[in-house]
């Protein structure tokens, strides 16, 4: 569904030049709900930004379906966006127009599109808990509600992707997990490949695969090491307030064309290494070291 290869973003100013994403590579199966993650700057919002048709990339490769959203025109972006993404903002403003009804708020992509079908609309709001509060407006609704009610939305024209940009850092826990279970029975039953960014270690314990992003490029992957488990023993050590991700998926470093990969930083000064390393393979494993003293 999604193929990232050398990903390209700077942004420009007359003053300025920041290089968001530096070659960043991804790739994420049709049908897959799969998380990011990163710390604030690393990139993730600018990878969702290009994948949501938000925003454009500078260089490399970035195809989404039939689309290439390299050299798509305006007129296919506009098709994009209303066709094959669905986007759910974290700030509920950003989803929802507030003197309008739940159900009126579902509809509005779908006149806007020419694919008008209250059935279907009143059927979303249905999936995400909502069938007694569709003639409400937003200030009768939590925000827990309005979220579910934007995940609605961004439904409406039945997108093949869910963009989801911290989906869970406003509403509570209950709610939050309420949420991801929403988004995997979407994701099952409606074949919708989903795309989750977050910070919320919690939530990356609820998908097969998550990958993290360091310095606008792709650093390492998590990997469920039996993705057909349920969530229960992820759902009991993070009752008991342990860190999750590490118990139930496998983390691996993650190798572009041409071999780079990011060490992390923490190894990196555990060792003393700055600059240099001395590299060496020993038949069965590569081991890097700080270089050896001259003289």
């Amino acid at each position: 569904m999604i193929h990232c290869e050398g990903l390209v973003k700077i942004y420009k100013t007359e003053e300025i030049e920041v290089v968001a994403l530096q070659g960043l590579n991804i790739t994420v199966a049709k049908g897959e709900m799969m998380a990011i993650i990163g710390n604030s700057g690393s990139g993730k919002s600018t990878l969702l930004n290009i994948l949501g048709g938000l925003d454009r990339p500078s260089a490399g490769q970035v195809q989404v379906g039939e689309w290439n959203l390299l050299k798509i025109t305006d007129e296919e972006l506009v098709r994009y966006k209303r066709e094959t993404v669905g986007f759910i903002w974290q700030n509920n403003a950003r989803n929802l127009v507030p003197y309008l009804t739940a159900l009126e708020n579902v509809e509005m992509p779908m006149m806007l599109s020419g694919k008008y079908d209250r059935p279907y609309a009143k059927q979303l709001l249905e999936w995400v808990g909502l069938k007694e509060r569709v003639n409400n407006k937003l200030q009768q609704l939590s925000g827990g509600e309005q979220q579910r009610v934007a995940i609605a939305i961004a439904l409406a024209n039945r997108p093949s992707m869910l963009l989801a940009d911290e989906p869970t850092g406003s509403v509570d826990t209950r709610t939050s997990d309420m949420i991801m279970d929403i988004f995997r029975r979407l994701n099952r039953e409606l074949g919708v490949t989903i795309v989750i960014v977050t910070h919320d270690m919690t939530l990356v314990s609820k998908v097969d695969r998550v990958v993290a992003i360091r310095d606008g490029m792709t650093s390492t992957e998590f990997i469920k090491r039996n993705p057909n488990l349920d969530q229960s023993e992820a759902e009991a050590q993070a009752a008991a307030g342990k860190s999750t991700i590490h118990d139930v998926h496998e983390e691996y470093v993650v190798l572009d064309r041409a071999g780079r990969l990011q060490i992390p930083r923490t190894y990196l000064q555990a060792l003393g290494i700055e600059g240099k390393a001395s590299m060496e393979f020993d038949g069965e494993k590569i081991i890097i070291r700080p270089p050896k003293a001259l003289g």
